[in-house]
């Protein structure tokens, strides 16, 4: 086993940064690249011919990056160490026609992306984020961080029910944002947002728009012992993955039996078919050209993916301590007890014996502790892109993750010490 890089509390810091810096998928991929840009990794172009050099790449697509390390010495054959995630987040996203509006008010039409908790994004101030399309065929990022958006919750003298009998909203008619006052003019939103980003309205011919809480994370608890932010589910694991993996290409080569990959899929909240999904072929394709630029064939392929082993990360229940019974009865993770292993005998969680025992081997090096996590049998269980990436190719898979609270809000919750913990687990882990 190599020795692997460590973190500390400063990579808690770090992450409050990379979640402001993140407001969409898109951002999130961006703020990636950036920081493995700074590690040395440079950017190949999926149209152009990739050579068989040594050293970091990665490749942008959407809302989605793969990015892997090739060490000297590493052959056609040579297996990959893999840690999958998703840049996606249960949000409201903004539709082809967003002005709207009645009785004075100007309103923005969104549609609910994911199962995100309604309730959560009412009364916060939100800001817009995300990608505009331009006449050229290129992209420009938009971020307005500061309050535009809010989306207003009834006053309770007009719902004696709400207390007693639950909040009831429905998707349609209650969660379009407010952003104004005045009649509703065609096509202001989009003029809006294409001034916020210097270019002319009539040179934008499409949007990938969505609203975001522009509250900062923060340290909470006497002691900050936990950490209340946006985006955690699933930019923890992004952000965990993205500095493991530029720390482990700091490593010398002869230490990486390995040829480490981060994989950061879009689109995993509504079931990952898509280009930049994990159900589409992004992972397998820039693999297999990896090993073809290296000069080998299929069966070197065949032998590489073989060996190769992908931890699936992303974000899971801790046990919550007003709803306990909703959890397993024996099976309770708890912030800051270290990243969990999800467990599922029905491959709603990719997991078997074998991966446990390369994940606690992981944790054995980095001195990190692990737990698991399984679901209360009366309750479903959630899933993530681990089944699809072991079915789709081939590859051994591990879920892991991170325990939190309010997990699908636009707020969560964790231990202030788990994201490191995971990112020690994880460069453990791609150091083989």
């Amino acid at each position: 086993m190599s020795s692997s890089p460590r973190f500390d509390r400063g990579h808690t810091d770090d992450l409050q940064a990379f979640l402001m810096a993140s407001p969409s998928p898109y951002h999130a991929v961006a703020t990636a690249a950036e920081r493995l840009e700074k590690a040395g990794f440079r950017q190949v172009e999926e149209t152009a011919a990739w050579d068989g050099s040594t050293g970091g790449k990665y490749v942008l697509r959407g809302g989605a990056i793969v990015a892997w390390y090739v060490p000297e010495g590493a052959g056609a054959h040579t297996p990959f160490r893999i840690i999958g995630a998703h840049t996606d987040s249960p949000n409201l996203r903004v539709k082809p026609l967003p002005d709207t509006g009645a009785h004075g008010w100007r309103q923005i039409a969104v549609e609910i992306y994911g199962g995100t908790l309604l309730n959560t994004w009412l009364d916060r101030d939100l800001g817009l984020a995300g990608r505009i399309s331009l006449r050229d065929g290129t992209h420009r990022l938009v971020n307005i961080d500061r309050p535009l958006l809010r989306v207003p919750q009834l006053a309770v003298h007009l719902d004696r029910s709400a207390n007693p009998d639950g909040l009831k909203l429905d998707r349609q008619k209650h969660m379009q944002p407010i952003w104004g006052l005045g009649e509703v003019a065609e096509g202001d939103l989009i003029r809006f947002v294409a001034e916020e980003a210097g270019v002319a309205a009539e040179d934008v011919t499409g949007w990938d728009l969505m609203p975001h809480a522009v509250e900062p994370p923060a340290y909470l608890g006497r002691d900050r012992e936990l950490l209340a932010g946006p985006r955690m589910d699933n930019l923890l694991s992004v952000h965990a993955a993205t500095a493991a993996l530029a720390a482990v290409a700091g490593q010398p080569d002869d230490e990486l039996p390995y040829i480490p990959v981060m994989a950061a899929f879009d689109h995993e909240e509504n079931g990952s078919q898509s280009d930049t999904g994990a159900d589409g072929p992004l992972l397998g394709t820039v693999l297999e050209r990896s090993v073809f630029a290296r000069g080998g064939a299929y069966e070197d392929r065949a032998r590489a993916f073989a060996g190769t082993v992908c931890l699936s990360s992303d974000t899971g229940h801790a046990i919550h301590p007003n709803y306990a019974e909703r959890h397993d009865p024996t099976h309770h993770p708890v912030v800051n007890g270290g990243p969990i292993l999800k467990v599922n005998v029905n491959m709603r969680y990719a997991t078997d014996g074998s991966g446990r025992a390369v994940f606690a081997e992981a944790c054995r090096e980095a001195d990190v502790p692990w737990q698991t996590f399984v679901s209360n049998n009366s309750m479903p269980c959630g899933t993530t892109i681990g089944p699809i990436t072991a079915a789709r190719h081939g590859i051994q898979t591990v879920d892991i993750g991170v325990a939190i609270l309010s997990m699908h809000s636009a707020r969560e919750l964790c231990g202030s010490d788990d994201p490191y913990l995971l990112a020690n687990s994880m460069a453990a882990f791609l150091t083989g």
